[in-house]
């Protein structure tokens, strides 16, 4: 048996540090989520329980945090749809040249290299200045796009690049229309990527704090939310929560994942079926 390099020890020692960076925190929020009543914020652990999770469920004496996720669970779908629905036109649309169409492009992409914070500050200077309310729903949705549009147009961008036509001129030459082409054919196959870009952008939508802050009006999304509890919430109570909306991004993840694995064994089954046809 071949022995492996010492590189090979050294990058794999780099890699479990990196993974332990990452995830330790959460590890320890976790851990710490699990502390007895009389339980603080620091080790070493104060028994063993559920009663901050628990606790969690019943009446704050600061914020509000069920309201403030279902603001950011209902602003986190409404960024979903808008970036998936505007990433596939402008997929579409881009696939042929036209005037400006490079310069539109590095307009649509620019505000990833902007500070978060100086997005955020901007269009709430320009809801108060042209008289509109700034709200979650509004400004704080328009802010959030200009941070998951991006992602969601540089996937679509690549996965048209690489689409193979002759499948819409196949479907042409049976007689579809434009429409048609699109819905039943175009679709389909471009669906798993379709999950990517909804994964995105409720992922980046539900845990974006910075182009938020300054949007989201007199009503909190839930980071704001965990934020401002960190300043009065001396409990593992916010551990508590730490752990419950960690473990919902996850569970999200994981039907994401699930519903493309679906559709790839579905589309399989397909085309295993068409052979036999043939």
């Amino acid at each position: 048996m071949e022995r492996r390099p010492r590189s090979f020890y050294v990058l794999a020692a780099f890699f479990g540090l990196f993974v332990l960076f990452l995830y330790g925190p959460i590890l320890t929020i976790g851990i710490l989520s699990f502390q007895g009543p009389q339980g603080g914020l620091t080790f070493p652990m104060n028994g063993v329980s559920l009663h901050w999770f628990r606790d969690l469920f019943q009446e704050q004496a600061v914020g509000d945090i069920w309201g403030a996720f279902r603001r950011s669970l209902g602003l986190g779908l409404l960024v979903m749809v808008t970036t998936v629905v505007v990433s596939v036109m402008a997929g579409l649309a881009f696939r042929k040249r036209f005037a400006g169409s490079a310069i539109l492009f590095y307009a649509a992409i620019t505000s990833l290299v902007i500070p978060s914070i100086l997005v955020s500050l901007g269009v709430g200077l320009i809801f108060n200045q042209l008289g509109l309310r700034v709200h979650w729903a509004t400004s704080g949705f328009g802010s959030q796009l200009t941070w998951t549009l991006p992602f969601g147009l540089l996937i679509m961008f690549a996965v048209f690049n690489r689409f193979d036509k002759s499948y819409e001129e196949a479907a042409r030459d049976q007689g579809a229309n434009a429409w048609q082409t699109i819905r039943y054919v175009v679709l389909p196959i471009i669906a798993p990527s379709l999950i990517g870009v909804a994964l995105f952008g409720f992922t980046l939508s539900y845990d974006e704090f910075a182009r938020t802050l300054l949007t989201a009006g007199s009503y909190n999304t839930l980071p704001l939310e965990i934020f401002g509890m960190t300043t009065n919430v001396t409990t593992p109570v916010i551990f508590a929560l730490g752990t419950l909306t960690t473990l919902f991004s996850f569970g999200i993840i994981a039907v994401f994942v699930l519903s493309a694995w679906l559709m790839n064994k579905r589309r399989a089954r397909q085309g295993s079926d068409a052979g036999k046809g043939v």
